[in-house]
């Protein structure tokens, strides 16, 4: 076969597992998944258990976890996913039902990579799947400003000491407070007047000097350590 006649390449498709409880709920996710040329379903799983295990065994690009399940809530399922060794790809999608759920904020903390309401339609589920499998976190404003916004004033978050934003730049702080608001590196490089490659730069180095699995966790921190208030996102 020469050149000329070589298939082009594609890439891998994105491997999902489903953790419902509710199994009309995985069926749904997965008919909807399954006509999808990039996605492919590679488990399901009925309980905070199973997802863990399930996890391990499949090692897919996405779970999209459901907070309440028996034997294991989604939040405790996703810290164990989190700190499994070998796992540290795997991004947890969380649903909630956002009027109800009052631990997404803990399942930030825990490592998931996002959040997305139960009732959303077909094409922001495809689209929250593909973000948070490219390594992004899933901070759309109408969601996330509102519930973190939330939650953080219902509870006063913890004003962490001094020193853990000791190790960041002026710039780095700059940049950190503006991911907390839930602006974009071009809307942070716009703010700043920086271009966006060194805008995604400045949150790279204050991803990896804070310990942030991902850009959602720098949205905790900003928070957590008081460098945002919920009035200002």
């Amino acid at each position: 076969m020469n050149a000329a006649t070589v298939p082009p390449t594609t890439s891998a498709p994105i491997k999902v597992l489903l953790a419902d409880d509710e199994g009309l709920v995985r069926s749904g996710f997965k008919v909807l998944l399954g006509v999808e040329d990039d996605i492919a379903v590679v488990g399901e799983a009925a309980n905070g258990v199973e997802a863990v295990e399930r996890a391990r065994a499949t090692r897919p690009d996405v779970v999209l976890m459901d907070i309440r399940m028996p034997k294991l809530d989604g939040i405790q399922a996703t810290t164990r996913i989190t700190e499994t060794p070998g796992l540290g790809q795997v991004r947890v999608l969380i649903l909630t039902t956002y009027d109800t759920d009052e631990y997404v904020f803990e399942a930030l903390q825990a490592g998931a990579s996002g959040f997305l309401l139960k009732d959303a339609g077909p094409a922001e589920l495809l689209h929250a799947i593909r973000v948070v499998a490219a390594g992004d976190a899933l901070l759309a404003p109408r969601i996330t400003r509102r519930l973190i916004g939330q939650f953080t004033a219902q509870r006063t978050a913890t004003r962490a000491a001094e020193e853990r934003l000791g190790v960041l730049t002026q710039r780095e702080r700059e940049v950190l407070a503006l991911v907390g608001q839930g602006l974009s590196n071009s809307e942070i490089g716009s703010e700043l007047f920086l271009s966006p490659a060194t805008a995604r730069t400045h949150v790279s180095h204050a991803m990896a000097k804070l310990g942030a699995r991902d850009r959602a966790q720098l949205v905790v921190i900003a928070y957590q350590t008081g460098l945002v208030s919920p009035t200002e996102a």
